[in-house]
């Protein structure tokens, strides 16, 4: 097996360091802070241990940073991934310039890279999370049709499994290691640009890393175009998974979970709304109990959902009417196209940082927390409030996918399970409460002087 390979496999199976890939997560949907903010049940969090990058690691490090990589001689993998921002892009941009000139624009807003070290790789299987586990009616119904979704119902365990998509890097999951997702921006004429592998490998063997390679992969290696960029990006993967900037697990909800902090009364309220299934339901995918074998909850299922999130029509590629972006089904990845079942799906990502981020979903059509949140709360009930009219009036609902592929759109997860002219499930205060919790998820949290956990 060739060592890039070999080691390729490594990336993501290096997770089993910090635990079983398989770990499941405990949610105790009884668990509430009390009126103080305290956790009345604390827990140890089996956190990653800091130690010094291996040699390996070091090399990725400064790869990461340096815009030799790039066709422009530019952009680096951080000009996408900020460490300053939780690893998101440092602006306010939809979408990022790329190509030789910095003059394209890209397709998807660039998901964070951060808390991506217990990844699974991508497959369509059982549904692996144990979020679900009190039976419920819609959940088997969903799973005796085969349903996709049925494994996204809080608090619902499918008597038979359900086939879900789930694990994988991008918002596609078209990479299955860290190190193929390094590599997929380098030839992206719209990202990185470069004319080849050829080209990459040229730049790396005429840069002041060819000793590192050499020392490191031996003499053979520059000789080796494919080889020798295949280890410039499994080490740019050891990078990612080696230093702790991409999981410092620092936020004051970590704290909250270990009992060294106290919410405050909205971010209380908050997390009360984000695990209440007949409210917010943001925990029945963005699951924020450790698992089993305390690991720190990732907030994310790492499944793919669906949601008819509305056409951005800022984007370039959306000016032509007919281009869609269908996720799973393409147009970037084309091994799913013919199940059609999966249309329209994307990667649920973390929310951890996610008040870094300027624009969010697949698309960047949000600019704001807010304006996500009164996507979820209004999308069924007042529709007319989320997407366009057509020139006769009628509400286009789901406008950004073509009409053969809107019944893949969740409509059993609450709060999508409601029907136009339902009651909201949440106030204005509600979001506001939402949101004041999702702002915990920042990492750097720091208690206040005089050693009150309160923050």
């Amino acid at each position: 097996m060739p060592p890039s390979r070999r080691l390729a496999g490594l990336l993501l199976g290096a997770a089993g360091a910090f635990g079983c890939l398989a770990s499941h997560a405990f949610v105790d949907r009884a668990t509430r802070p009390p009126d103080d903010g305290s956790n009345p049940h604390p827990v140890h969090l089996r956190l990653p241990k800091a130690q010094p990058l291996s040699a390996v690691a070091q090399l990725g490090k400064a790869l990461f940073f340096d815009p030799l990589l790039s066709g422009s001689g530019r952009q680096s993998c951080a000009s996408c991934h900020s460490p300053a921002y939780g690893y998101n892009p440092p602006n306010a941009l939809a979408v990022q310039p790329g190509g030789v000139h910095l003059h394209k624009a890209g397709y998807r807003p660039p998901p964070s890279l951060a808390y991506l070290y217990r990844q699974r790789p991508f497959s369509i299987g059982p549904d692996s999370s144990a979020d679900d586990v009190v039976p419920n009616l819609n959940a088997l119904a969903a799973a005796a049709r085969n349903d996709p979704r049925a494994g996204k119902l809080a608090n619902a365990a499918p008597a038979a499994p359900a086939m879900v998509p789930q694990g994988g890097l991008f918002w596609d999951g078209r990479a299955d290691s860290l190190q193929r997702q390094a590599y997929l921006p380098l030839l992206n004429p719209v990202e990185m640009a470069n004319r080849s592998t050829a080209a990459v490998a040229a730049k790396l063997v005429h840069s002041r890393y060819r000793a590192s390679f050499v020392r490191l992969f031996g003499t053979g290696i520059v000789d080796d175009p494919q080889q020798l960029v295949d280890e410039a990006m499994f080490a740019i993967g050891r990078f990612e998974i080696e230093d702790p900037s991409f999981h410092p697990f620092t936020s004051k909800y970590d704290a909250w979970l270990q009992g060294h902090a106290r919410l405050t009364p909205a971010e209380a309220r908050g997390l009360r709304l984000f695990d209440d299934p007949a409210k917010g339901n943001c925990a029945a995918c963005h699951l924020d109990r450790p698992t089993r074998d305390g690991l720190p909850p990732l907030f994310t299922d790492a499944q793919y959902e669906a949601l008819g999130v509305p056409r951005n029509t800022t984007l370039a590629a959306n000016r032509d009417p007919r281009f869609h972006d269908l996720g799973l089904c393409g147009p970037f990845r084309r091994d799913l196209a013919a199940q059609t079942q999966y249309c329209g799906m994307f990667l649920t990502p973390t929310l951890r940082n996610v008040d870094r981020r300027a624009v969010f979903f697949h698309n960047g059509v949000y600019r704001s927390l807010a304006e996500v949140l009164d996507f979820y709360n209004l999308r069924s009930v007042a529709p007319e409030k989320i997407y366009p009219r057509d020139a006769q009036g009628h509400v286009l609902v789901y406008d950004d996918l073509p009409a053969a592929y809107r019944a893949n759109v969740d409509t059993i997860d609450a709060p999508f399970d409601r029907r136009a002219g339902d009651p909201a499930p949440l106030s204005a205060r509600d979001i506001r409460d939402i949101v004041a919790f999702l702002h915990t998820l920042d990492d750097g949290w720091r208690a206040p002087a005089g050693g009150s956990p309160d923050g």
